[in-house]
């Protein structure tokens, strides 16, 4: 599956600093994305987030000894690439892959383009 790059894209985060910053902010501009903050207090707006890295750290983080930086993202990428996307069933999606889920979605829309999420 290939995929475009979208403008408009939402970047959702909480109130950290470091997706307060300038610095940052200036990148949503440029690459043409939209910031996007939970409520002060608000646990549950990056819940699916949070599991996500949860597991990851779970799943794959806390077993490795990196050597390197470039030896983490390899790693990362193939773990979310080769197993998490395309083997990992999740129950939030009816135990479907997010690949699964994912054209699953992409199909309904051709069937129904005025669907949206």
């Amino acid at each position: 599956m290939t995929r475009t790059r979208h403008t408009g894209v939402l970047i959702h985060s909480d109130k950290g600093s470091q997706y307060c910053s300038k610095e940052f902010q200036n990148l949503v501009t440029k690459y043409d994305l939209t910031s996007s903050m939970s409520g002060t207090g608000c646990c549950y707006d990056n819940a699916a987030c949070e599991s996500f890295f949860g597991t990851l750290k779970v799943e794959l983080i806390n077993d490795e000894n990196y050597r390197t930086r470039e030896e983490a993202k390899s790693s990362t990428f193939e773990y979310i690439e080769a197993y998490y996307n395309t083997k990992r069933k999740h129950s939030t999606i009816n135990y479907k892959t997010p690949r699964e889920f994912e054209y699953m979605m992409k199909s309904q829309l051709q069937k129904c383009p005025n669907l949206t999420g």
